[in-house]
């Protein structure tokens, strides 16, 4: 489903509010904004399509390791899941199936990037400038994603390669792999849902690990045709389908966060799996990591180690020292001659783009304001000196267990009982005090000190560049969910004074939930 943008020539546009992203962040905050009668917003999405990552991850084998009746909005649930774990294209599907419903894509704009956004304390609105024009609006809800942006590695010589290379989350299918000398760089979670597929059509594959993860099975299954009836049919058992998982996921928290020895019988899963996958000792002790099970995410497959174990495979774990224009070569000399070179390296997720583009009140990025303080929010969504400004999927609220589509209603209830709060007062805007962002980031930096990601022996993609996890939430989501389920304006400086903004775009009815049911 492909959308052509609503406006073709805008010059400034005046709204309520101005959603950046059109994935699950994005989807949800118009949805919710248009209930509580807030319909005078635009989604700005700088792709030409709803569904964020699950749009622009199609990688072979894509799909996602939290179970489908879990990985759905509350309010729109999904009877159309084929298998326990959804494969990309049904995510993708399903995101598209809510938008249209929804009643609110006449006010997405796709194909539309941010260059700046500025906050203008005299008028107290957003100046935000786009690749198709400007928006002054009331506040910004941003929704960009941790995963939107694909790190490449800093490889010396990468940019001399001669054959195809591309990025896992940017896959170029017009690459025909069949016969094909192939490296893979990475061992995280895209990657081992590629390699699997890779080596039953590669010539030869090389895999590059430098740390190994660690790996349980997955446990998929189809739905029968008989369970997805009932499933399409039985509303109730979809809802008790979601509770059961949801608490059976919530009873890993304590291992995460309190008592690291709960997750012992994880661990000796994840090396039975290596034991049924690879029969080689040499192999095995390579894909065997060195530190607690959760220190790093736990990925989920029963393909990837069998696929490792193929002669057609190498695993290697010497240091890449530099890339030829026609292969690796690694730290011990060894030149291994490739023809397409895939690397799935992960995203920038400490060091957010979006944060570059955000100017608030002294002056500053959030990029320059994070660079002295490290990457911090109150509650994940708001943070000072940035009046208005709301993040979706900020700090701290990755999960390694669970939903984040859990997390992102969370955080959009609080946002539009903010809305409320600037709306019924009368109020020009609002802005986290620093006492009350910094009392909140310290008690959750305290609660973070004896979790596994912390203690657990590993470096992760969780930690920034000062050892601090600011990705994961460090607590149970029902508690965060607690935490933001109401707008506790005792926390925020408040200016009086809204001054009403004329709207320029369509507006129309809220939806009912039913109406937003998929």
């Amino acid at each position: 489903m492909s959308h052509s943008p609503t406006r073709r020539d805008p010059s400034v546009q005046r709204v309520r509010h101005l959603v950046i992203g059109a994935g699950f962040g994005g989807l949800c905050a118009a949805i919710k904004l248009n209930e509580a009668g807030e319909s005078d917003f635009v989604v700005i999405e700088k792709g030409s399509d709803v569904g964020g990552t699950w749009r622009d991850n199609t990688y072979p084998g894509a799909a996602c390791d939290v179970p489908s009746q879990l990985y759905s909005f509350s309010f729109a649930s999904n009877p159309d899941w084929t298998m326990s774990f959804s494969p990309q294209p049904e995510i993708q599907a399903y995101i598209q199936r809510v938008a249209r419903r929804s009643g609110t894509l006449d006010r997405f704009e796709f194909d539309t990037a941010v260059l700046s956004a500025r906050w203008d304390d005299a008028a107290a609105r957003w100046v935000v400038e786009t690749t198709r024009g400007t928006y002054l609006a009331e506040t910004v809800i941003s929704a960009a994603g941790g995963l939107s942006e694909p790190k490449l590695p800093e490889i010396e010589g990468i940019e001399s390669f001669g054959g195809e290379l591309f990025h896992s989350a940017r896959w170029n299918h017009d690459v025909d792999l069949a016969g094909k000398r192939v490296a893979v760089i990475g061992t995280g979670a895209s990657a081992i849902q590629i390699v699997p597929q890779v080596q039953q059509v590669a010539a030869h594959l090389d895999v590059y690990q430098r740390t190994a993860p660690w790996v349980i099975p997955r446990n998929d299954r189809t739905y029968s045709g008989l369970e997805r009836a009932a499933l399409k049919h039985l509303p109730p058992l979809r809802r008790a389908y979601r509770t059961g998982i949801y608490w059976g996921r919530e009873g890993y928290v304590p291992a995460f966060t309190r008592l690291p020895k709960l997750a012992l019988p994880a661990q000796q899963m994840a090396r039975a799996n290596i034991r049924r996958g690879i029969a080689d000792p040499e192999l095995r002790a390579k894909v065997t990591p060195d530190f607690a099970i959760g220190c790093k995410r736990i990925l989920i497959s029963n393909t990837y180690y069998p696929a490792l174990a193929a002669d057609n495979v190498d695993l290697v774990t010497e240091r890449i020292a530099r890339v030829t224009p026609s292969g690796i070569v690694t730290a011990d000399g060894v030149e291994r001659p490739i023809d397409v070179l895939i690397v799935a390296t992960g995203f920038y997720t400490t060091e957010l783009p979006i944060t570059e583009h955000l100017v608030g009140r002294t002056g500053r990025t959030l990029a320059e304001r994070w660079s002295e303080t490290g990457m911090a929010a109150y509650k994940g969504t708001t943070v000072p000196e940035f009046p208005n400004l709301f993040l979706i999927v900020g700090p701290n609220t990755g999960l390694g267990h669970s939903s984040m589509v859990f997390m992102i209603e969370s955080q959009v209830a609080y946002i539009v009982d903010a809305v409320r709060t600037l709306r019924r007062e009368g109020l020009a805007a609002l802005e986290v005090t620093e006492d009350a962002a910094s009392a909140f980031n310290a008690d959750l930096q305290r609660r973070m000190q004896p979790t596994v990601w912390n203690t657990g022996g590993c470096s992760s993609w969780y930690l920034d560049e000062h050892g601090n996890n600011t990705t994961l939430w460090p607590r149970s989501t029902f508690t965060f969910k607690r935490l933001l389920a109401r707008f506790d304006r005792d926390a925020y400086h408040l200016t009086p004074g809204a001054r009403p903004v004329v709207a320029e775009t369509v507006s129309t009815a809220a939806p009912t939930h039913e109406e937003v049911t998929a």
